[in-house]
């Protein structure tokens, strides 16, 4: 990390505030990439040389750059998906590992064959931009990761974590980022693009991995509260842009974390509570197990509706409320210099009256 905080501003790699953000100072944009290498080196030492994880940070790798291009370019969002999608069909590709099936719901057995493919694709393109969505305030996304990390370890056991040693080895390397994006240690520095988009993606594939034949230890409802805070707020922000007409990937500031923000909250608070919620669906997730198979994906559904409804409803009042401050504002500004003008005219106005009665006075005894 130090030695690429040294070279982020002559390579580019810094973060630049504008109206969308609001920090303070060019950030070096490394975080990620400091994860990433500290990831690479801990397999080596670790000495894993699967097929699955080998072919996992091969196009890892390959994400990681084009989110470090898009940080610097600011590359198109097609661009960045035809890249995502390659990724995803080379891994589908070289391993075999796609989503199969999604297990026994409603009493059924819902195998999709080849057909599990697209869902794949669909899946962990959704989720890499769904974390890259939530690294709007400073740990948000790293924090996230952790709670995840912890989610699929609950809810497939502790004593199978060795099965999801890469994630554990990510959570190892995001400390030292998380640690300094907080400032609680030496200087700012920000994930970036290539962080987050490798945190969606590591995640994503181990999910999928954990959740297929021959030996699942994840249901896929488990998957879903896992990952549950990225993939509700990242629906909710999607389906209101296109309710208003908007391309669902052009960013704004309606994210939930931007809510919060709006609703008056400072930055570590809001970290607090969305972590605090994060963790809270986690524990919903848990209790959920208990239920029928399909009624827990149910409620997952029931509750993706009442996220999508009532985040949009905040957002739309908010911003109600700023087009009326704007509009008072000048008004505001205006009106006093109306009656200012206004006294002016009387004032005005009645010393030429005073002048012309006394003109008339002095008429009259003359």
């Amino acid at each position: 990390m130090i030695l690429l905080y040294h070279h982020a501003e002559s390579i580019g790699l810094v973060d630049r505030p504008d109206e969308r953000k609001r920090h303070v100072g060019n950030i070096p944009l490394i975080g990620g990439l400091s994860a990433f290498f500290g990831v690479i080196v801990s397999v080596c030492f670790e000495g894993q040389t699967l097929l699955f994880t080998n072919a996992l940070l091969g196009t890892g790798a390959v994400l990681a750059l084009t989110g470090a291009m898009d940080d610097r370019f600011d590359l198109s969002v097609r661009t960045r998906l035809l890249i995502q999608t390659g990724a995803v069909l080379t891994m589908v590709y070289c391993t075999g590992v796609y989503v199969h099936t999604l297990g026994r719901l409603f009493g059924q057995d819902l195998e999709l064959g080849i057909a599990g493919i697209p869902l794949t694709l669909v899946a962990v393109v959704g989720l890499l931009n769904a974390f890259n969505m939530m690294d709007g305030i400073d740990g948000l996304a790293g924090m996230l990761t952790l709670v995840s990390i912890g989610a699929i370890n609950v809810f497939q056991g502790f004593s199978q974590w060795h099965s999801c040693i890469l994630l554990l080895l990510l959570a190892a390397a995001l400390i030292p980022d998380l640690a300094a994006n907080l400032e609680f240690v030496g200087r700012k520095v920000f994930l970036g693009d290539a962080g987050s988009v490798m945190i969606g993606y590591f995640l994503a594939w181990t999910l999928i991995q954990l959740s297929q034949p021959p030996h699942p230890h994840l249901s896929t409802v488990d998957v879903l509260w896992c990952v549950a805070l990225p993939v509700l707020d990242t629906l909710a922000v999607m389906v209101r842009r296109m309710s208003e007409g908007k391309s669902p990937f052009k960013p704004d500031r309606g994210h939930i974390h931007h809510i919060l923000l709006s609703a008056g909250f400072n930055a570590h608070t809001t970290l607090v509570l969305l972590v605090g919620l994060a963790m809270a669906l986690v524990f919903m997730g848990t209790l959920t197990r208990n239920l029928a198979p399909g009624s827990n994906l149910l409620t997952f559904g029931a509750l993706t509706l009442i996220y999508v409804a009532l985040t949009g409803r905040v957002y739309r009042a908010q911003q109600a409320r700023k087009l009326a401050d704007a509009i008072e504002q000048p008004l505001a500004q205006t009106l006093p210099l109306v009656a200012q003008l206004h006294l002016s005219a009387l004032t005005s106005y009645q010393d030429d009256d005073d002048e012309a009665e006394q003109e008339t006075a002095e008429s009259s005894e003359q």
